[in-house]
């Protein structure tokens, strides 16, 4: 079968499934409120409402054990006897992640190999590192926001929210500043199928950005290999020559560290600023002392997390919660349920940047598959909103929002905004 063929063949398997699987799946699991939840409800609230009522594992129809409590989902994220993969060593979603090829990335691999490729990127994100990102951080924050500034309005999160990471974390690979526009626009595609792909066309759309994505960081990775370079491809690429990395990992982690760096700061930024405009008395505080920069940044992860499940896969019967959970069940936690549970937060649906004396969000999930890049996203959230406070006190609503609809993350496609 030619390339091409297979290629059409492909998208008419997958018209096929958005045309048919959605709804089949709906009739089938009616009164799930998880599966209502897989399928894209806006505001999933009712649904984690209905779970939690259901106990602490709360068995979904598709048979996923799904976890609401944030004492209990700390403790499966932590536990080291579950694992990412199935014990065939297949990620649920795989086939997903084949077809993008992120299989090989850290988001899909337990130790040894995890530990193996999370170890080669690791010196990117330390303390000192992130001081010296903070500069730049700064710089082009300033220089957002002076374009927005002299417009008179603009859109967050694509003329803020949205640019920013991709340039930060564009810098960090060693992406050229002349390739930042290709680097931003393919990647946005490609991360917006984390949402689903949703359409022919976007599967397309998504085809394509992949391919130019790939192409993009194999000819970085060589340029680094004749030209080394004070980034992290050039360490990724010295590691491939010492066979500490497959071509196919160093080339999933670059594609992985790229989307999720931007997607998670992108939605950390917008989510942040809707709840403070939301609460004026929070962003008066804020406006009054823009130290409280990464308290707010904590509460919105909390109350919006960019994140909203994680999952983990038992490779032998385990017991939690008082029930026997099976070799390769499915555990889910609802990460957006835990950071709301009322038996560990105080009025969990307040937007609070003063919360004191409770336990820390979930949103970077925990144990050793803790959030590589959280010190980075932390920083620039912070820095995002303090210069956002500082130069536009003024900020108001300017129009219609929308948001993105997915079951997996919490974001906003677009955010309309007017400088005074």
């Amino acid at each position: 079968m030619t390339t091409a063929t297979g290629s059409r063949l492909g998208d008419l398997f997958l018209g096929a499934q958005l045309k048919v699987g959605r709804p089949l799946l709906k009739a089938a699991m009616k009164g799930d409120p998880y599966i209502d939840i897989l399928l894209g409800v806006q505001d999933p609230r009712p649904q984690y409402a209905i779970i939690r009522e259901g106990g602490p594992l709360y068995r979904s129809k598709g048979n996923a054990l799904v976890v609401t409590s944030h004492t209990l989902g700390t403790e499966i994220l932590r536990d080291r006897r579950l694992n990412i993969c199935h014990t065939n060593g297949r990620a649920p979603g795989m086939q997903l992640m084949e077809r993008i090829g992120w299989d090989g990335s850290i988001l899909n691999l337990d130790p040894p190999d995890h530990t193996r490729i999370r170890r080669l990127a690791q010196p990117a994100f330390t303390p000192r590192k992130i001081a010296e990102y903070r500069v730049a951080v700064e710089r082009i924050c300033h220089e957002l926001l002076d374009k927005a500034e002299k417009q008179g309005e603009f859109d967050l999160i694509r003329d803020y929210a949205g640019p920013l990471p991709i340039a930060v974390i564009g810098d960090m690979l060693g992406v050229p500043e002349s390739e930042h526009e290709r680097f931003y626009r393919h990647g946005r595609v490609i991360g917006s199928v984390i949402d689903g792909v949703k359409s022919l066309s976007m599967a397309r759309d998504f085809r394509r950005a992949h391919s130019e994505y790939l192409k993009l960081f194999a000819e970085l990775i060589e340029l680094r290999r004749a030209e080394p370079a004070d980034d992290l491809v050039s360490v990724l690429a010295d590691a491939h020559g010492e066979g500490k990395v497959t071509e196919h990992e160093l080339l999933a982690l670059c594609a992985v560290l790229a989307v999720t760096g931007f997607e998670t700061t992108t939605n950390l930024i917008g989510n942040g600023t809707l709840a403070l405009l939301e609460n004026p008395d929070q962003w008066q505080l804020f406006r009054d002392d823009p130290d409280l920069g990464p308290k707010v940044v904590e509460e919105t992860m909390r109350y919006d997390s960019p994140a909203l499940q994680a999952t983990r896969i038992p490779h032998e019967e385990i017991e939690l919660a008082g029930q026997r959970v099976k070799v390769d069940e499915a555990l889910v936690v609802l990460v957006g349920a835990a950071n709301h549970d009322p038996e560990v937060f105080r009025d969990p649906d307040r937007f609070d940047i003063l919360r004191e004396g409770e336990p820390d969000h979930l949103s970077f999930s925990g144990g050793i598959h803790y959030c590589i890049g959280a010190p980075l996203a932390r920083m620039e959230g912070d820095v995002a909103l303090r210069v956002l406070a500082e130069r536009l006190p003024k900020l108001r609503f300017n129009g219609p929002r929308r948001r993105r609809s997915s079951p997996v993350i919490s974001g906003l496609e677009s955010f309309p905004l007017a400088v005074s």
